[in-house]
């Protein structure tokens, strides 16, 4: 199959306006619909007709737990990297089958110069411990790439020596080296009990991520100790998961905003096929664009609510019990 004719990737890749933004992601869609197996079948147990999608609002969203069961692909080729979420112990892990990798590395590497320029301008500092301790993770195939392309001879993982990544700071501060620090929430947490940094300059940015620590913390907390512990007027956070090939990211307060192939619609959570208005809690749909040989349409178990200026918030999640009728075809 000649994917160049069927599928738009430098489209994608270059959508400017929202005019580009349907139009892609209706080609996508009608693409998906035919030759993904999963999605098509999905869409006829839904009764869904996909000739007669002719708006991106109209188009279904696959709901996530079909990572866990299937194996998700639109192009019939063999995986080049298949990614995989970390669950917990016993639990599925979610899949994704990755036909071309370059199409991912394309997508965070564009996405992250919009948002914080070339990686050779910056020290990239890691501190993700439960995610480099493991297989298939694509936020550490990001990071590595990342880091490959910063250069600088103190950007790397720290793992857990925090008094390495102590001194690293404090020297970078003193050299003032443009840097990053990007962590998975629990690690950095520990970190800042420990050690205090005065870094005003310091881009920090967490990943999410608790792993089962006793006292839950809301965002605000967390950004309250993680502000303190490093002097920094605010937060970096980013949004991603195993099952898509492109993050969203904030600035500040919680608020993420998505790359032109990217886009959220809030969905009500007591109609999977139903969505709610800017400003109203519901349950996060990702269009994804960069899913282009897997599924681009998809219904996570995450909540969150969409602000007036397209920007979005995170407020959860929420387990299998709480979805209304999105059951098909996940004990197949």
């Amino acid at each position: 199959m000649d994917t160049a004719k069927t599928l738009p990737l430098d489209d994608i890749f270059a959508i400017g306006s929202p005019r580009d933004f349907e139009e892609t992601c209706l080609t996508v869609f009608a693409f998906q619909a035919q030759h993904c197996a999963v999605y098509r079948e999905y869409l006829t147990l839904i009764k869904q007709k996909h000739e007669a999608i002719h708006r991106v609002e109209d188009i279904p969203f696959l709901p996530i737990e079909f990572f866990k069961q299937h194996k998700i692909m639109s192009i019939a080729l063999d995986p080049q990297i298949v990614f995989s979420s970390s669950g917990t112990t016993g639990s599925v892990q979610s899949k994704h089958y990755v036909a071309d990798v370059s199409v991912y590395e394309r997508s965070f590497r564009q996405a992250f110069m919009q948002r914080y320029g070339n990686p050779r301008d910056l020290a990239i500092l890691a501190l993700l411990p439960s995610y480099a301790e493991r297989e298939g993770s694509s936020l550490i195939y990001m990071v590595d790439d990342l880091i490959r392309e910063s250069k600088h001879p103190l950007s790397g993982y720290f793992l857990y020596d925090h008094e390495e990544l102590f001194h690293a700071l404090n020297e970078l501060k003193a050299s003032g080296t443009k840097t990053l620090l990007i962590g998975v929430t629990f690690a950095l947490l520990d970190f800042v009990e420990t050690y205090q940094v005065d870094f005003p300059e310091l881009i920090v940015m967490e990943t999410g991520g608790m792993k089962g620590r006793k006292q839950e913390m809301i965002r605000e907390e967390v950004h309250e100790k993680l502000r303190a512990g490093f002097n920094i007027p605010c937060v970096h956070s980013e949004y991603g998961m195993t099952e898509l090939l492109s993050q969203a990211y904030s600035t500040g307060h919680g608020l993420f905003s998505c790359p032109p192939w990217m886009n959220i619609i809030i969905r009500d959570t007591e109609d999977p096929f139903g969505t709610v208005p800017a400003g109203l809690t519901g349950a996060i749909n990702v269009i994804d664009l960069a899913n282009v040989y897997s599924c681009a349409f998809i219904a996570t178990q995450d909540l969150g609510k969409v602000q007036p200026n397209g920007n979005f918030e995170v407020l959860g999640r929420f387990d299998n019990s709480d979805i209304r009728g999105c059951n098909l075809l996940l004990s197949e």
